[in-house]
């Protein structure tokens, strides 16, 4: 059988008695795929993967487990709670699951005008210079994640800017890190430049970057929790004036705006996904509901109980 399912799953809806595929187009160039198998037989399906350009596949595992063999023997496991971040570009390879268990998984598949609109030319130039498939990485699927999943699941009862939102809001947080480790941190060189011209130049070496690249990213994966920058420095390494001034200059903004952007981005998602306003607040590290309608208001402008009515 070919097929498009793994790495990317990108082949024509299907319905069959042995596993059913639906794709649903949300933008020009991000696509939505949810697949599902029944645990009748083990399988091996051929994939033929042979797109004009790099195509970046972010697989959310629901149940059962897959996994993608290529032809020059890499393998790739989509398992029941994982994210798992992969792309390719004219890759060929076989799809195995194992019999005993239903295969249930949802995937993001970004390409073309998307790639190049959320990643940029560099980033995507660098993508379209590799070949096979490329393991980008592997997580347990958070649970804010599982939260906006629920109306990419659930198409009928979500408006499809809804599912739009949900959709960039999941991408947003692997496509942040890739952008940056693709293009070499591109907001660094740019402010290390102005910084020279102004006669005061940066004295961050390429360790310091990546301590900040490292914080960037505990922000965002545990948005949910009280972080401090005492905190923050400890876990990466630095002390509190290089955190700072490292961090503003690399990101144009203190630690703590960006944080509070990100918490209230996704707080906008879970919102407009349907969740209460409590638990939100919880899942963006508020403790108190109170304090979170205030800081969202300040924020957005408008009260977080009026979102998605």
């Amino acid at each position: 059988m070919r097929n498009g399912a793994d790495p990317g799953c990108t082949g024509a809806a299907a319905d069959a008695a042995d596993g059913w595929i639906e794709r649903t187009v949300l933008a020009d160039g991000l696509t939505l795929v949810s697949s599902r198998y029944p645990p009748s037989v083990d399988r091996v399906e051929a994939s033929d993967q042979d797109a004009a350009g790099p195509t970046l596949v972010i697989t959310y595992g629901l149940a059962g487990e897959s996994c993608f063999v290529a032809e020059d023997g890499a393998r790739v496991r989509f398992a029941a709670g994982r994210t798992t971040l992969t792309a390719f570009a004219r890759t060929r390879g076989e799809r195995h699951i194992q019999a005993g268990v239903a295969v249930r998984q949802l995937r993001l598949v970004l390409h073309g005008p998307a790639l190049l609109r959320y990643l940029g030319e560099a980033a995507v130039a660098r993508l379209a210079s590799r070949r096979g498939l490329m393991h980008l990485g592997e997580q347990a699927t958070a649970p804010w994640c599982r939260q906006l999943l629920r109306p990419l699941l659930r198409p009928d009862g979500t408006a499809p800017v809804d599912r739009h939102i949900a959709a960039l809001t999941l991408a947003a947080e692997h496509l942040r890190p890739l952008a940056a480790a693709l293009s070499g941190v591109p907001a660094a060189g740019a402010a290390r430049a102005a910084a020279a011209e102004a006669g005061s130049p940066l004295r961050l070496s390429m360790a310091d970057l990546q301590k900040l690249a490292r914080a960037r990213d505990l922000m965002q994966q545990r948005l949910d929790q009280p972080l401090t920058l005492p905190a923050l420095c400890r876990a990466v390494g630095l002390n509190e004036c290089t955190f700072k001034r490292g961090f503003r200059e690399v990101h144009g903004r203190t630690p703590r705006q960006y944080l509070i952007g990100l918490r209230m981005q996704r707080a906008q998602a879970l919102l407009h996904a349907g969740l209460p306003v409590s638990q939100v607040g919880q899942a963006v590290g508020y403790r108190h509901a109170a304090s979170f309608s205030a800081a969202y208001r300040r924020h957005h402008g408008v009260a977080p109980s009026t979102v998605g009515r």
